[in-house]
Order: structure tokens, then C-alpha cells, then sequence
């Protein structure tokens, strides 16, 4: 068993993802990378320097039921606790209005962001709940906040998130299980600048970036997920915390 304070991240090679591990990381945590792109989560290991012993990685489709399963089943020999899960693995899909949205686009959308942070929760629970402790942190969006155009897929994917973590933290918190998920605006990642011109497409900039006129930059979302995973957030449980620099105050 660990005897430092184990944290398994989905989404890990990601933007956010990789930043969140070396918030974790640098506070001395054990950190379990995951996510679907071996040669990504190796270039970030490789490009970060992490020390072998306290950071592992495992290729895993989040929405695979099966693949989750006998991934955690793994940590818990490997680690033998979780003290914080943070599931950043998402997907955009493709921008559309309603009625061009294509079935099998919104249906991806789902797997990867509702059912992932599902199947890493209902396989993680147990164990947190065996600890008597254990914090989640999952990610919503202001889309899952707001019915923005054109991602009717996407933004109802976040509002499932944010809910399914309050229905979480409503439950576990009496196993001393907290849940909370982030959401952000805009993040200075390639999926912002992806979205940018996809929303191309529809004669539409659609890029709101509030007062602070600049998107966030990963690390500053890292700092929020860490914060929410540690004890100094001991007390904060079904909360969704808006980081959008007051993108939507306008």
C-alpha cells in the first residue's frame, strides 16, 4: 500500500489533465495517469520527469466498462487506496445545430463524458468507501450550465456531470466521501482552439471570454481541482465551481 495519498486521473495526457497530475504530483501524491493515448501519456511522463515510483500510467477507454473495472481492480492491488479520482477525459464531438446532430455523435459525446465519470465512480466508491474517506472531482462546463447553440450533445453531457456528482455527494458523504466537479469557460488548450473553428463553420466566433478578456490557462483549472481534492476543502461536498474568469456574468 501506498503511503503517500494515491490520485487516478482520466484524461491524463490531456490539457487539463496533464496539469492536474503535476498539481497532485508536486504535493506529493502517488499519481495514476489514464487515458486512451499511450504514446501521449509517455511523451508527458517522459516530458515531466516523474519519478517511476510515484507515477503510473494505464491505456483505458473510459467507456469501456470492462477496460474500467480491471483498471481500478489494478490500482487497488498496485496502490491499495484512492484518495482522489478526477475524471477530465472528455470529447467535444461535432458542433451542429439539433436537427444536423448526428445520433451516433451524440451517443460518442455520452460514452466518453457521462458514462466515463460513471464507471470510474461506481468502481471507485468502493474503495473510498472501505477507507472511510476519498475525494471526487469531476468536470462540468458553462455549457452544462447554459443552453449554448450548436452543442446540444455536449453541453446536456456536462449537465448529466454535474448532476451525477451532486447525486454522489449526496450519498457518500456520510462514508466521508466528498464530490464536487469544476466548471470551466474557455481553457487555453488544443480543444479551445478546435472549438474556435469548428464554430468557424457557422459564421459564429461564439468565443465569450468575460472580463478577464483571456481564457484560463490549465494550471489555473489544476489549482481549483486540487483545492476541491484536499482537506482544505473539507467542507465542500455537491458543490459545481464556476472557473470562467465571469465568462458568464455577460
Amino acid at each position: 500500500m501506498s503511503e503517500r495519498k494515491v490520485a487516478v486521473v482520466t484524461g491524463a495526457s490531456g490539457g487539463i489533465g496533464s496539469q492536474v497530475v503535476k498539481k497532485f504530483y508536486e504535493n506529493d501524491y502517488d499519481v495514476v495517469m489514464l487515458d486512451i493515448k499511450k504514446e501521449a501519456l509517455e511523451a508527458a511522463i517522459e516530458a515531466e520527469g516523474y519519478d517511476p515510483e510515484r507515477v503510473c500510467y494505464y491505456i483505458l477507454d473510459v467507456s469501456s466498462e470492462e477496460q474500467v473495472k480491471d483498471v481500478v481492480d489494478s490500482i487497488k492491488e498496485k496502490k491499495g487506496r484512492i484518495d482522489a479520482l478526477v475524471s477530465t477525459a472528455a470529447i467535444i464531438g461535432k458542433y451542429n445545430p439539433t436537427i444536423d446532430y448526428t445520433f451516433a455523435n451524440f451517443k460518442r459525446i455520452y460514452e466518453i463524458n457521462v458514462f466515463g465519470p460513471f464507471l470510474m465512480m461506481m468502481n471507485v466508491l468502493p474503495i473510498m468507501k472501505a477507507q472511510g474517506k476519498g475525494a471526487i472531482v469531476n468536470f462540468g462546463s458553462v455549457s452544462g450550465m447554459t443552453g449554448y447553440t450548436y452543442e446540444i450533445g455536449y453541453g446536456s453531457s456536462k449537465w448529466a456531470v454535474i448532476g451525477m456528482t451532486k447525486n454522489v455527494a449526496n450519498e457518500y458523504g456520510q462514508f466521508g466521501i466528498r464530490a464536487n466537479s469544476v466548471s470551466p469557460g474557455w481553457v487555453n488548450t488544443q480543444m479551445f482552439r478546435d472549438s474556435v473553428e469548428d464554430y468557424k463553420n457557422f459564421g459564429d466566433s461564439q468565443v465569450t471570454l468575460g472580463p478577464l478578456g483571456r481564457p484560463a490557462e490549465p494550471e489555473e483549472i489544476a489549482n481549483v481541482v486540487y483545492f476541491l481534492a484536499s482537506d482544505e476543502a473539507s467542507y465542500i461536498n455537491g458543490s459545481n465551481v464556476l472557473v470562467d474568469g465571469g465568462m458568464m456574468l455577460g
